[in-house]
C-alpha cells in the first residue's frame, strides 16, 4: 500500500476547546518595541551585550503570538482540511495534495525526524525542562491555532502530533514552569520565559523594493540570492563577533530562511541583549518610501568594512547584471538621489536619458568615468566613494526582520515542517555548500512519500549487502542529505553541552 498511513486515534483532548488556547487563524501581529543602538559605533560586540540594561518583562508580552509568515496557513487545494486524523490512506502518492491530511499524517508517521529534534531542543540526550517546560504552538487542518503544548519526551510530541495531526507547528521559549499548567500557578507574573535560541528572520517579500524578477510570495535563483548573501554576513557576524558556534540556519519552505543559534549562552540572552545583537547587525532602516536607509558611521565599523568585502562580488553580477535595478527611469532617479554632487547628477542623468536602454553594469561604470573627466569641478571623491559604499550596501546587505529576534517569546516554525502553500520541507541549509542550495530543488512532501513508495517497490532491489541492514524510511529520499547535516548538528551541540556540565560539576567538587 502506498505510504501506509497507520491508523491513530482521533479522539480530541479533553481540554482541546480552552478558550485562551484555541485562537482563529494565525497569531495576532507583534507588539511596538524601542529602538535598540545600532552597534556600528565603537562599541565591541561583548561590550554592547554587556550594556545592556536589564527591564521587567510586561505580563501582556509574555503572551506574545508573533507568526513568522506572512501568509495564511492554506494549502494547494479549496477543500477543507480535518482537525483530526483521517481513517484510510491516499490511494496514490502522486495524486494526493501536500494539503491532504492523509499525506501530512504520513508525513509524520514516516520521516518527521523527533528524536532528533528532542535532542536538539533538550540539549542531551535525558529528559531535562529544556523540553519539557517547553512550548509548542500547533496550527490544526482547520487553521485553529492550539498553544502552550508541552511534552515530556519526544515519544509524548510524536504521539499528540500523530493525533492532532496539524498542518505545521511552532517552538517557543522553555517557561519557569510547564506551560499546561500555568494557570495553576498563583500568581501570573510566576510564568515567565527563561530561556529560547536566539533567532533571525530573512524574507525575501523585505527585498520587494530592490528585485526586479519577483516579488510578494514568488521567488527564483536570481533573486535567492538575496538570502545567501544575507546568511554569509549574518553567519559571519554571529560566529567571529560574537563567538557563537551552534548555528543552523532553515529554509522556510517558500521565500526565505531562519537562523537557530543554540549556544547557552544565546540561549538565556534577556530581551535587552537580544534587542542589542539585533541592533548590531542591522544596518538597512526605513520602508519602501522613505529616502535614504544607509547611514553609518566613518571609518566603517570592521563588521561593516567585512560585509562590503564580502558583498561586494555580489553585487557585480547578482545586483547589476542579474536584477539590472536602475533599468526604469524611476529606478534610475533613485540612484542618482543616492550620490552626493548635483552637477555630476545632471551629467549621468542626461547622459541616461540620451541612452533609454542603458543597462545597469553600464549605468554604475558611468559614475566613475565622468567624475574621472571632470564632469562636477568641485566633486568630493571622497564623498563619492562613501555614497557608493552605502548604495552598495543599500542593495546587498540583509533586510532582517529584527523583530523576531528581540524578544525570548517569539514562535518561530520548527525545521522539518511542510510549507503549506509549496509543500515543501523546511529542510537546514549548509553553509558550506551556500552557493549550492537551490530552494526550488528542495524535495515536496509527496515527492519524498513517493520516493519511498518507489525504493519499496519491486522496481528497486537493493544489493545483498545493502540488505542486511534496515533503512529508515529518510534514507530512501532525498531528504537523506538534509537529515544528514541535522544529526550532525545536533551531535556537536550535545558534544559542547556534555562539555559544559562537566566543566560545572568540576568547578562544584573544588568548593569546600
Amino acid at each position: 500500500m502506498p505510504h501506509s498511513v497507520h491508523s491513530v486515534s482521533a479522539e480530541e483532548p479533553e481540554n482541546l476547546m480552552d478558550e485562551d488556547s484555541i485562537l482563529p487563524d494565525a497569531p495576532p501581529a507583534g507588539l511596538e518595541f524601542s529602538e535598540s543602538d545600532d552597534g556600528q559605533g565603537n562599541n565591541s560586540p561583548n561590550a554592547v551585550m554587556q550594556n545592556a540594561a536589564k527591564e521587567n518583562i510586561k505580563l501582556e508580552d509574555l503572551f506574545d503570538d508573533d507568526d513568522d509568515e506572512k501568509f495564511p496557513s492554506s494549502g494547494l487545494s479549496n477543500e477543507t482540511a480535518n482537525s483530526s486524523p483521517p481513517a484510510t490512506p491516499p490511494k496514490k502518492a502522486p495524486a494526493a495534495k501536500c494539503s491532504d491530511p492523509e499525506v501530512m499524517l504520513a508525513f509524520y508517521q514516516r520521516l518527521f525526524p523527533f528524536r532528533y529534534l528532542f535532542q536538539w531542543l533538550n540539549h542531551s540526550m535525558k529528559p531535562s525542562n529544556d523540553f519539557g517546560h517547553r512550548e509548542f504552538a500547533f496550527t490544526l487542518q482547520n487553521d485553529a491555532y492550539l498553544r502552550y503544548q508541552s511534552f515530556a519526551t519526544s515519544d509524548l510530541l510524536r504521539k499528540d502530533i500523530l493525533r492532532l495531526n496539524p498542518s505545521r507547528f511552532e517552538i517557543g521559549p522553555v517557561y519557569t514552569t510547564n506551560p499546561r499548567d500555568r494557570k495553576t500557578l498563583r500568581k501570573s507574573t510566576a510564568f515567565r520565559p527563561l530561556a529560547k535560541e536566539l533567532v533571525f528572520d530573512i524574507d525575501l517579500t523585505d527585498y520587494d523594493e530592490i528585485r526586479t524578477c519577483c516579488d510578494k510570495a514568488n521567488i527564483c535563483r536570481k533573486c535567492w540570492s538575496f538570502v545567501t548573501m544575507a546568511i554569509k554576513v549574518v553567519d559571519i557576524a554571529l560566529r567571529d563577533d560574537f563567538g557563537f558556534d551552534h548555528i543552523m540556519w532553515v529554509y522556510s519552505g517558500r521565500r526565505g530562511a531562519h537562523a537557530w543559534i543554540s549556544d547557552k549562552r544565546a540561549r538565556n540572552m534577556d530581551d535587552q541583549k537580544r534587542r542589542a545583537v539585533a541592533g548590531y547587525l542591522e544596518v538597512i532602516k526605513g520602508g519602501a518610501q522613505s529616502g535614504k536607509k544607509v547611514n553609518i558611521k566613518r571609518p566603517l565599523h570592521p563588521h561593516i568594512a567585512r560585509s562590503l568585502d564580502i558583498l561586494k562580488e555580489h553585487f557585480q553580477k547578482d545586483i547589476l547584471e542579474n536584477q539590472d535595478p536602475w533599468a526604469k527611469p524611476e529606478k534610475t532617479e533613485r540612484l542618482l538621489q543616492l550620490l552626493p554632487d548635483k552637477a555630476l547628477n545632471d551629467a549621468l542623468r542626461k547622459k541616461w536619458d540620451a541612452a533609454p536602454g542603458r543597462s545597469s553594469v553600464s549605468k554604475w561604470a558611468d559614475i566613475d568615468a565622468l567624475a574621472k573627466a571632470g564632469a562636477s569641478k568641485n566633486l568630493d571623491g571622497k564623498a563619492l566613494l562613501e555614497a557608493k559604499q552605502d548604495i552598495v550596501l543599500e542593495y546587498t546587505y540583509p533586510r532582517l526582520d529584527v523583530e523576531v529576534s528581540k524578544k525570548q517569546i517569539h514562535l518561530l516554525k520548527s525545521p522539518f515542517v511542510i510549507h503549506p502553500g509549496t509543500g515543501r520541507v523546511c529542510v537546514p541549509i549548509d553553509t558550506k555548500r551556500l552557493e549550492k542550495f537551490d530552494p526550488l530543488g528542495v524535495p515536496t512532501v509527496t515527492q519524498l512519500l513517493s520516493e519511498i513508495d518507489e525504493w519499496d517497490s519491486d522496481k528497486v532491489k537493493p544489493e545483498p549487502e545493502e540488505d542486511e541492514k534496515k533503512l529508515q524510511d529518510y534514507e530512501k529520499t532525498s531528504l537523506k542529505p538534509y537529515m544528514d547535516h541535522f544529526r550532525s548538528h545536533v551531535g556537536a551541540l550535545l558534544k559542547a553541552e556534555k562539555g559544559v556540565k562537566r566543566e560545572r560539576e568540576d568547578d562544584d567538587a573544588m568548593e569546600f
